[in-house]
Order: structure tokens, then sequence, then C-alpha cells
């Protein structure tokens, strides 16, 4: 009678969670493969990213024309074009990933990544090619945009539909450390191919690896996402929609539509996630090297150390606003950020030491996972399930193309003026204030947004 008592409560609440026994242990491992596949594929995106950022100076030396201070800012505005894409990435992968599902979505980005990476890759020089060169990083750049405008919304989504509800922070914060990660990645094989490779060889071929070796993660990231279920809550969309007869076409419309202030809030938030990524953690290495004359080796070791710090902080900083609430977390990450940048950059004009140079990095890298740790899961909650891959990929995606994809050529342009030496911390600053009205008016919770 015991066991059977004990039988009826286990299946109550069974029917009361609605899973069975082992439910939970099934969910978890399936939301860990989530967040490992969403991760890796991710960390391509950016890793490809950084590792640009990282070869600007020899990719430009290589691919473009001209004396070298030019040649530079063409490549960051090589590195910028490839921007442009974005918001057609967003429109169209997002809008996929709202009508057929984001698995589907994820499988198109990772592609389309993999093959804009191979034709950075294997770009002839401009001694071969003349302006062939430059017009083939432009058309890598561009497909590698187009792919980085949809994953930023199918990834979110996938995190945010996949994990608990208590734990949404959290899953999503991975996708921001994956960044961190990439950017870990980047720099060991930034410093490894400087301190084992001549400068001479470097410039000539050896700023190919980095990017051939970044090839070699598509497979792994594109099998992961082909194998793992459609997230269960856009099942249950679609279900829903097919019991009220709704479309499930033109998401795009939908969201601009009926969401246009959400999408106008997104965008200004947005703005300081875009700007304090491209700032502070991408053109970070380039600047220190070109403002104030570190080493490569330095500028590298200090993005490294900084990243790894950035990896713990961004999922900290997660999960504390599962329990906190994110727009409390992303207030006191927007306010470091808006008091700390200068006072920091002012000491590294100061003191040009190599513990300098990694204390300042690593400030950096803490400042902005504090609040990029939260902002996925945040922009991802403000839109309902139908419309989400879409409304976040559009927002974010705006924000990046206005104000972070030219970040680097337009700093590098002030930095390279007299008394622009803090440019970047100007840049960041205005960010803040601009963000800290929109997270002050965003409908910002612990739950998220329902259809």
């Amino acid at each position: 009678m015991e066991n059977e008592n004990s039988t009826s409560v286990i299946n109550g609440m069974a029917d009361m969670t609605g899973a069975r026994p082992g439910a939970a242990a099934k969910h978890l491992i399936t939301g860990r493969r989530a967040v490992a596949a969403a991760s890796i594929g991710n960390a391509l995106e950016w890793y490809d990213f950084s590792v640009y950022a990282f070869f600007a100076m020899f990719i430009a030396q290589s691919a473009f024309s001209q004396d070298g201070g030019s040649q530079l800012l063409k490549a960051f505005m090589a590195f910028g074009l490839g921007f442009i894409a974005r918001p057609l990435g967003a429109l169209v992968i997002g809008a996929y990933g709202d009508r057929v599902g984001r698995k589907a979505a994820l499988t198109m980005t990772i592609l389309t990544m993999a093959v804009g990476t191979a034709v950075v890759a294997f770009t002839p020089a401009y001694a071969a090619i003349g302006i062939g060169a430059p017009i083939l990083i432009v058309c890598g750049r561009m497909l590698q945009g187009f792919s980085a405008g949809g994953e930023i919304g199918g990834a979110t989504a996938f995190l945010i539909e996949h994990a608990p509800a208590d734990k949404k922070g959290k899953y999503a914060s991975w996708l921001q450390a994956s960044m961190a990660i990439s950017n870990i990645l980047g720099a060991l094989v930034a410093t490894a191919v400087t301190l084992f490779m001549p400068k001479d060889t470097i410039a000539s071929w050896g700023w190919r690896v980095p990017f051939i070796l970044g090839l070699a993660i598509a497979p792994v990231g594109l099998w992961m996402r082909k194998t793992l279920d459609e997230t269960p809550e856009f099942q249950r969309e679609m279900e829903r929609a097919h019991r009220e007869k709704k479309s499930t076409k033109a998401p795009l419309f939908r969201v601009i539509k009926e969401h246009p202030v959400t999408l106008l809030l997104g965008t200004g938030f947005a703005t300081l996630w875009s700007i304090c990524v491209y700032t502070l953690i991408i053109f970070m290495p380039t600047y220190v090297q070109k403002t104030f004359h570190f080493e490569s080796q330095q500028a590298f070791l200090a993005s490294l150390i900084g990243n790894c710090f950035m990896v713990v902080t961004c999922v900290y900083a997660g999960s504390l606003s599962d329990r906190l609430g994110r727009r409390t977390v992303l207030i006191a990450g927007t306010l470091l950020m808006l008091v700390g940048i200068y006072p920091l950059l002012f000491w590294l004009s100061v003191s040009h030491t190599i513990f300098t140079l990694i204390a300042v990095q690593t400030l950096f890298c803490i400042m902005v996972a504090i609040f990029v740790g939260v902002a996925p899961s945040a922009l991802a909650e403000i839109f309902p399930t139908a419309v989400r891959s879409s409304g976040m990929s559009l927002s974010y995606n705006t924000a990046v193309t206005i104000f972070g994809a030219f970040a680097p050529a337009i700093l590098t342009w002030f930095t390279l003026r007299p008394g622009g030496t803090f440019a970047p911390a100007w840049y960041v600053m205005c960010a803040c204030l601009v963000a800290l009205v929109s997270i002050a008016l965003l409908p910002l919770g612990r739950r998220p947004a329902h259809a």
C-alpha cells in the first residue's frame, strides 16, 4: 500500500510538471548539449572576427595597397563593410528561424560562416591579383557578416527555449562566454604565430594560418547542431499557431508592426552591447600597439588573460541575473564602464608596462562581461516566442551595423589625429548613457515574454 501511494505521488508530480520520472535528467542532458552546440558555432563566428582584428596589420600589408597607416584603415574598413550584410542576415535568417525552426537557422549560419572564412583565408596577395585581393576580402567579410546577423537571434532563442525557467540567464550567458573562449583561442593562435614565425613570414602567408585552423571548428559545430532536437517552446508555438490557424509567415513584418517601441528600445540597449565589445575587446589589442607602442606578443597576452576572466564573469553575471533580475545586473555593468574606462586608459597612457596592460585589459573584460553576460537573455525575453529570433536579430544587428561595425576604423582614424588618444573611452561612455535610458524603459523581468 505504501509503495502504491509513493508511486501515485511520483506520477502526480510528473503530471503536474508535464514530465515523467527521468525526464528531468534527459532535459538536463539536452540543455547541456544545446549550450555546447550553440556555443561552438558562436565561437567560430567570434573567432574569425577576433583573429581578423589581431592580424589586421598583416592582412592590410598583404591584401591592400599604399602606405601602412592607410592600409590598416582600409583593412578595418573591410572589417566594417562586412557588417553591412548583418541586417540582411538578421532579416533572412531571423525570419527563417521563426518560420522553420531554431535548429535549421543555426545550421545555415555555421555553413555560411565557414564559406566566408575560407574566402578570407585563401585570398591571394595584392601583389598577385591587384584590386581582386581587397574585393575578395570584402566578399568573405560580407558572408561572415550575413551569417553573424542571423546567429545572435537564433542562438539566443535556441538557448533560452532549451533552458529551465530559473536558469535562462545562465544558459544564455554562454553565448557571450563562448565569444570570450573564441578570443582566448584567437589570442593563443596569434601568440603562437607571432612567437614562432618571423614578421616577414607572417606578412607573407602566416596570417592565414589562424583562419585555416578556424575552419576545423565548423564540422564539429555543424554536426552538433544537426543532431539536436528543435526547442520545445518553438514546437509548442507552432502547434498553438496551427490550432488557432495563425500564419507563421512574415514574422519580420509582425515584429515591426506589433513591437515597434520594443525594437527601438532594444536597439538602444544593444548599442552599448556592440560598442563595448568591438572597442574594448576586439579593437584593443591593435589600439595598444598603435597608440602605446606595445609589442604584438604583449597585446595578445593581455587579451588572452583578460578573456579568461571574461568567460567566468559572463556565466556568473548570467546566473546572478536569474536571482536579482536582469535590470539590476545590467545597470551595474553599465555604470562600471561609464566611470571606469577613462581612468583605466589614462593609467595605461602613463604606465607603459606589461603589468599595467594586463591589469587594464582584464578589468575591461570583467566590466564588459557583467553587461554582455546578461544582454542576450534580457534582449530575447522582451520578444514573444513567435517573433523572438527576428526581433532580437533585427534590434541587435541594427545597433551593430550603425555603431559597432566601423568602431575599429573610426577609432583608428581618431587615434591617428592629435588629441585622439582617449577616443575609445569617450565612444563607450556615450553608449553607456544611451543604454541606461533604454534599460530603464525596457520591460525587463525574470521571466521571458510569452506569445
